[in-house]
């Protein structure tokens, strides 16, 4: 695979990965689901260049992630506001943060706590199965070929081998 046309792959956590999946980007998302709107905010709490949030920040735009809001004349600048695909990052985001809250966190603790604004309480995200409600782990899941899956490669070569056979005189 070419790191350029991930978003070509019949994959979806490729075509996911060509979106969001350089550290600053992620890391960008995270700031946006912290409220933070502003270029200058961004590069303030990630102490990324210029350039680089620039063009992060323009691809996020470019893929519908993100847009783009006029807040000053001028100089012209802009908020950055999530779309509701976007927002839809949101488990996506959860999910590194408990990863990260279960295996990467010092003798401190964590780093945030998260509370559910319904309820009151403090939580940890679960993912779920969304027929029955039960937590989904990797062992209690099949995994089979959807509409958009590309053929196997064993059925691909069978298909070629067949196609390629000479064709006898009679």
């Amino acid at each position: 695979m070419k790191w350029d046309a991930l978003e070509e792959e019949p994959c979806s956590v490729a075509r996911t990965v060509a979106v969001i999946g350089d550290r600053w980007s992620l890391l960008i998302l995270r700031e946006c689901f912290l409220r933070r709107r502003r270029f200058e905010a961004f590069q303030s709490s990630l102490g990324i260049t210029r350039h680089l949030l620039a063009a992060r920040l323009k691809k996020l735009v470019q893929y519908g992630v993100l847009r783009r809001i006029p807040y000053q004349a001028s100089p012209k600048r802009y908020e950055y506001i999530l779309t509701q695909k976007g927002l839809d990052l949101y488990p996506v985001i959860m999910s590194i943060v408990h990863w990260g809250d279960t295996h990467m966190v010092d003798a401190r603790g964590r780093p945030m706590l998260h509370q559910h604004k319904s309820c009151g309480k403090m939580f940890d995200p679960l993912m779920v199965c969304s027929e029955c409600g039960e937590p989904l782990l990797a062992k209690g899941v099949h995994v089979h070929p959807g509409p958009g899956a590309r053929p196997a490669p064993r059925a691909a070569a069978e298909r070629a081998t067949k196609a390629k056979k000479p064709v006898r005189a009679a």
